[in-house]
């Protein structure tokens, strides 16, 4: 898959195709439509497209995302709906089928208001994103959706699964993955002890995806 990625947007890296391969043992609901929150590049727009995807729409709160994913929908062949937003502004229009997640998870002294740090900088927990798509996943599924999210364990697995269910949501983790810190993760490892958040010495996460659905009726 090749993929443009303007200065700023996220890069496709372990959390994008760990929930890419969670998204093709799912699978796929027969013309379903897909929803791609905080898309970056739109890597995962794609693989909902090329899995079979009948309307695909990707939305990022950054200009150059939308964009970028726009333009790799068009370079790959997949159509794709990019929108600038924030995905609460869906609530209430539309519903989709299927809703895919790579949110900014890293923990940090504060939520990034701009700039590259946007995509990955997600408050003191990590859940300054997380929280508030958890609360609207519910309102902007079909019934008989499905969600997956993927986010580090340092954010709290539990957290997301308690709070996806408590919307009436079924919810469990569905794959998990153990990756070395990146340079994110690496700047700021000391802050992190602190905080309590890793161990000292510790230069590895595990990331999770999170599989979220509506109850059968």
């Amino acid at each position: 898959m090749w993929l443009l990625r303007p200065p700023g947007v996220y890069r496709p890296q372990e959390d994008t195709w760990l929930l890419a391969d969670a998204l093709r043992t799912a699978p796929l609901p027969a013309r379903a439509s897909v929803l791609d929150v905080c898309t970056g590049t739109g890597a995962l727009a794609v693989t909902a497209g090329r899995l079979g995807a009948a309307e695909v729409t990707a939305i990022d709160v950054s200009r150059r995302a939308a964009t970028a994913a726009w333009v790799n929908g068009r370079v790959n062949g997949v159509p794709i709906r990019a929108l600038r937003g924030h995905f609460g502004d869906l609530v209430g229009r539309e519903r989709f089928d299927v809703i895919l997640a790579n949110p900014p998870y890293v923990p940090a002294r504060q939520v990034a208001p701009h700039g590259k740090a946007r995509a990955w900088d997600a408050g003191d927990r990590g859940r300054a994103v997380l929280d508030p798509l958890c609360a609207v996943i519910p309102l902007l599924l079909n019934e008989d959706g499905m969600a997956l999210i993927v986010h580090s364990e340092l954010c709290g697995s539990d957290s997301t699964v308690h709070a996806l269910r408590g919307s009436g949501l079924k919810a469990s983790v569905i794959a998990r993955q153990v990756v070395p810190f990146g340079p994110v993760m690496r700047s700021r490892t000391e802050w992190l002890v602190s905080q309590g958040l890793v161990e000292p010495g510790q230069d590895h996460e595990e990331l999770v995806v999170i599989r979220a659905d509506v109850p059968t009726r």
